[in-house]
């Protein structure tokens, strides 16, 4: 009797040893499983970060409907590009490919919202002819404006964007026309972060005697720190600003997460502020960091569009 209970307990002790290794067999290959997902995440991520999300542009199409636009830019197509960061993630190749992508589009006004490089890029003065060869390139019907960004040289930005025939709107205006008598007053305003911004200066226009106080407003900008200040002072109607790249990392339900200088309040693509549209670019390049997420380089593309 007592030989066969020491033969069952014997034989139970190696059914739960044999459950316990198949058990830990178990237990082991989920962890591979796990660790194996993780890894390919990790690497798809990677890809996905530093390769497949800065690549390719991204063409963010609309009407810009505005009962206070005048009859004569009814049709007119805008073009908005921003944050070039050339060196980081934008190259030549990829610079070619943006002014394609413009052109195709056949714009009749191009605004560039500042910064072509990297504070701490060195542009030679072969990567600067590159820079200008391309931009050069893009074609308009009406006309070609920048301003400058916190990152910008301002005799470099002067040289490179003069010699691509844009008009540099240095803290100050220009009363645009399209066919007829009834222009739009572009505004530019320099840098914030840098101290350079003079936002009387630039909206000098309203001080002349020859002043259009109903003229249909548009504000170029990059960082936006002071934008609630001059949408209460001046009433724009339209602004189109850069820097902030929408936040550069985007997560679904919370936006972007990387605040950029200068730029902490407004980071979302589009805004409307009582009667004024807002857009901002989420750039081309990739700062800093040298990567983004769930956020492509774009370009805004507006049909504007005059409502009764």
């Amino acid at each position: 009797m007592d030989s066969r209970e020491e033969k069952n307990k014997e034989i139970q002790k190696e059914l739960e040893k044999e459950e316990l290794h198949e058990k830990t067999k178990k237990y082991v290959l989920l962890f591979v499983k796990i660790t194996f997902v993780i890894i390919l995440l990790f690497f798809l991520i990677y890809f996905y970060t530093y390769y497949s999300s800065t690549k390719g542009i991204v063409v963010k199409e609309e009407r810009m409907i505005d009962s206070n636009l005048p009859e004569s830019f009814h049709g007119v197509k805008v073009i908005q590009f921003s944050d070039l960061y050339y060196g980081t993630t934008i190259f030549q190749e990829e610079l070619k490919s943006l002014v394609k992508q413009i052109n195709m589009r056949k714009p009749d006004l191009v605004v560039f919202t500042g910064n072509i490089i990297q504070h701490n890029e060195k542009l030679s003065l072969k990567k600067q002819e590159q820079i200008i060869k391309e931009l050069q390139k893009i074609d308009t019907t009406i006309g070609k404006y920048a301003i400058m960004g916190k990152e910008d040289n301002p005799d470099l930005f002067q040289k490179i964007m003069n010699q691509s025939n844009f008009k540099v709107l240095d803290n100050t205006y220009d009363v645009v026309y399209n066919q007829d008598k009834s222009p739009i007053l572009m505004v530019g305003l320099s840098s914030y972060v840098n101290n350079k911004r003079k936002v009387t200066e630039a909206f000098q226009y309203f001080q002349t005697e020859t002043h259009n106080k109903d003229i249909y407003k548009v504000v170029l900008m990059s960082e936006t720190e002071d934008l609630d200040s001059i949408l209460s002072s001046y009433q724009p109607h339209l602004v189109f600003a850069g820097n902030s790249l929408n936040g550069q990392i985007r997560l679904p339900f919370i936006g972007g997460i990387i605040k950029q200088k200068g730029s902490s309040k407004y980071t979302e693509p589009y805004y409307e502020v009582n009667d004024t549209k807002i857009y901002i670019s989420s750039g081309i390049g990739s700062p800093d960091i040298g990567f983004r997420f769930l956020n492509n380089p774009s370009i805004n593309f507006l049909r504007f569009v005059k409502s009764s």
